[in-house]
């Protein structure tokens, strides 16, 4: 099977660098503007319930029977530091003991990473393994940022570092499940292969 991962769309919030996390922001008109449909349909799509997920999935593919929403899938909550940039916050001491760490523990208020990745990736392997159990060919994941990396941090081969995952808004990884129960081939990014 193949899995598209695809990042949602460009946001206002996403334009001025500032965090985004759980707030639920629509595309901007740049954002929508820079997506295109996409020359397929995909036999299975799967989005966050965030509406700047949800309305780049409705641009990439029009024709959709429906989509799945998987509620799991949302961006990580970055609690106190959401709706701010980080030059707002550098000497916030709370957000520069978060970025002293790795940005691995918790944001005030919100979730740390490794909790992040634990909900994701378990939605997600539902989610292949469902649509594997289907015989699926192609698989559509609209999400996030934040959602392409814990997925691929824990299966992309070859292995990166888990901020080498991330792609800009719009673009994602093309991925191949032959080898699903150890870890996701990495075909290449959505940008250079549709």
């Amino acid at each position: 099977m193949r899995i598209l991962l695809i990042r949602h769309g460009l946001t206002a919030m996403g334009e001025q660098k500032r965090y985004q996390g759980s707030l639920d922001l629509p595309l901007s008109e740049n954002g929508r503007k820079a997506l295109q449909p996409a020359a397929f349909t995909p036999e299975l799509l799967a989005v966050s319930p965030m509406i700047r997920a949800r309305e780049t999935a409705a641009i990439l593919f029009p024709f959709a029977v429906r989509m799945e929403v998987i509620p799991d899938l949302r961006e990580m909550d970055f609690g106190l530091f959401e709706g701010r940039g980080w030059w707002e916050m550098e000497n916030d001491a709370t957000y520069r003991a978060w970025i002293d760490s790795g940005c691995l523990s918790p944001c005030p208020g919100g979730e740390d990473r490794s909790s992040f990745a634990e909900r994701v990736c378990k939605a997600f392997s539902g989610l292949v393994q469902d649509a594997l159990a289907s015989g699926v060919d192609t698989l559509a994941v609209v999400a996030h940022g934040g959602t392409q990396m814990a997925v691929l941090d824990r299966w992309g081969s070859p292995k990166k570092e888990y901020w080498q995952w991330q792609t800009e808004c719009g673009d994602g990884w093309m991925l191949d499940t032959a080898r699903w129960s150890e870890s996701l081939t990495v075909m290449g990014r959505m940008s250079e292969n549709l």
